[in-house]
C-alpha cells in the first residue's frame, strides 16, 4: 500500500509543479477544441506487435494569454498557459486501451506577423488508462494504470478577432517512470487541427506591469553553486519484482545567459541499490555500485520555475547495468530563501531508468549594489 502511495505522489508532483504556473490571473482567457492523429512510434523491438490502427484523440484547452503580470512573461513575448483535458486512443485499443489525462502546458510565441503565429508547447500532466499489463499481458508497453504525461510540440495559428483556427504536430508521451514494470513507454507523434476563441476583445486589456523578485544571477550573468539530494526507486526484471530505492548526490554550477536561457555542469553521485540484483551471483558492496556521473543540462527559465533538458556519461559505473549515456527532463522551482525543489525523468535514450524528487539548496550571489 505505501508503494502505490508513494507512486501516485510522485506522478502527482507534475501537476504541482504547473499549478504554480497555470492558475495565475491573466488579462484574456478562452477555450481550444483540437482533433489529433497519429500512429504508435516503436522505440524497441518487442514493441513491434502493438500497432494496430491510427491513433486519434481529442483535447479540451482552456488557456490565458499573459500581459507582463511577471518578468519572465515580457522576456518570452507574452506566453501562453493554460490546461488541456485529453482523451483518445494510442493505436491498439484491444491492448494499449483509451487514455485520458490531464496537463498544463506553456506556450512560448517563436514567430508571430499580422494574424499569423507560431508557439512551441511544453506540457506535462497525468494520463489514466483502462488497459495496462495487468488486465493485458501483451502489453508490454505500460505496467500500470496511472501514468505521467508529457506532450512536446509547435503549433501555427491564424487569428480572426476573438476566433483562431490552428494545425500542429507534437509528441505525446506515457510512461510511470519505471516505478511499476514492464514500461517501455508509449509515444505518440500526433498531427492536429484545431479551433479556438477568446472570452475577451484584446483591445479592452491592459499589460499589467506588477513583477516578482528573481535571481539577481538571471540579470547579472552570475555563476550559481546548488547542492541537492535526490530519491527515486526502481523496479526490477522480472515484472512483479522487488523495488530498490536510488539514492543521489547532486553538486552543480550554472549560469543565465538571459532571462531566456541558462546552462549548468553537474556531477552525479549515484546509488541505485537495484544494481545488486544485477548478475546477483557478484556479491557487491555499497562502494561497488556506486556511480559516477557528469551532466550537463539546458534551462529554460520562467521566473524562479525552471524546464530542464539535459544530458551525462557514467564515469565510474562498476557493472553497466544500463546505457553509458542518460538523460533528463523535467522541472524545478527556486525558492527566493535558496531552496530549491526538483522533480525529473532520468532515462536512457527513451527508456526511464526511474522519476527524481529532490530538494536541495542554491548558494545566492553576493549583490553588490552602490549606496
Amino acid at each position: 500500500m505505501r508503494k502505490k502511495v508513494r507512486h501516485k505522489l510522485f506522478l502527482s508532483t507534475i501537476l504541482l509543479f504547473f499549478v504554480q504556473i497555470t492558475l495565475g490571473q491573466a488579462p484574456q482567457e478562452g477555450f481550444d477544441l483540437r482533433y489529433k492523429l497519429g500512429f504508435l512510434s516503436i522505440h524497441h523491438a518487442s514493441m513491434a506487435h502493438l500497432p494496430k490502427t491510427l491513433a486519434q484523440a481529442v483535447e479540451l484547452t482552456y488557456f490565458q494569454h499573459t500581459r507582463g503580470k511577471r518578468d519572465y512573461q515580457k522576456h518570452y513575448f507574452y506566453p501562453t498557459l493554460g490546461a488541456t483535458l485529453y482523451h483518445g486512443s494510442v493505436g491498439n485499443r484491444e491492448l494499449l486501451g483509451r487514455y485520458t489525462g490531464v496537463y498544463g502546458f506553456t506556450e512560448f510565441p517563436i514567430w508571430k506577423i499580422r494574424a499569423f503565429e507560431t508557439n512551441v508547447k511544453l506540457g506535462a500532466g497525468l494520463g489514466l488508462t483502462n488497459r495496462c499489463f495487468d488486465n493485458a499481458p501483451q502489453n508490454i508497453a505500460i505496467g500500470s494504470y496511472l501514468n505521467g504525461m508529457i506532450c512536446i510540440g509547435i503549433k501555427s495559428m491564424w487569428r480572426r478577432k476573438n476566433d483562431h483556427l490552428s494545425i500542429g504536430i507534437d509528441m505525446t508521451h506515457f510512461s510511470n517512470g519505471a516505478a511499476k514494470l514492464p514500461n517501455y513507454g508509449i509515444n505518440i507523434p500526433y498531427f492536429s487541427i484545431g479551433y479556438g476563441r477568446n472570452l475577451a476583445s484584446r483591445k479592452s486589456q491592459k499589460p499589467d506591469t506588477i513583477s516578482v523578485n528573481i535571481p539577481s544571477a538571471l540579470t547579472k550573468n552570475q555563476w550559481l553553486f546548488t547542492i541537492m539530494g535526490l530519491y527515486g526507486n526502481k523496479e526490477v526484471y522480472a515484472i512483479g519484482g522487488e523495488k530498490y530505492g536510488v539514492y543521489a548526490l547532486n553538486i552543480s554550477a550554472k549560469r543565465f545567459f538571459n532571462f531566456k536561457a541558462g546552462w549548468e555542469l553537474d556531477l552525479d553521485i549515484i546509488s541505485k541499490q537495484a544494481i545488486h540484483e544485477y548478475i546477483p551471483e557478484v556479491r557487491k558492496t555499497q562502494l561497488d555500485i556506486l556511480q559516477l556521473g557528469v551532466y550537463t543540462a539546458y534551462l529554460v527559465p520562467l521566473d524562479r520555475f525552471h524546464f530542464v533538458f539535459g544530458m551525462g556519461v557514467y564515469i565510474r559505473d562498476k557493472y553497466k547495468p544500463e546505457d553509458p549515456v542518460y538523460h533528463r527532463i523535467g522541472f524545478r522551482y527556486q525558492f527566493a530563501n535558496g531552496i530549491i525543489s526538483n522533480f525529473t525523468l532520468k532515462t536512457h535514450f527513451g527508456r526511464a531508468d526511474y522519476l527524481e524528487w529532490g530538494i536541495g539548496y542554491t548558494i545566492q550571489p553576493r549583490r553588490n549594489e552602490k549606496k
